[in-house]
């Protein structure tokens, strides 16, 4: 199955609502959470 490729409009979007929750005292793992990042690891 292939990836989904995400626009340079999409990839700011996220960071932007990132630095949002940042601002707003959020960790940076609950920020990306939050937008729907998960993380992983190998």
């Amino acid at each position: 199955m292939a990836r989904k490729r995400h626009s340079y409009e999409d990839i700011l979007k996220l960071l932007r609502a990132i630095e949002l929750k940042l601002a707003d005292g959020s960790d940076v793992q609950s920020a990306c959470r939050a937008v729907g990042i998960k993380a992983f690891r190998d």
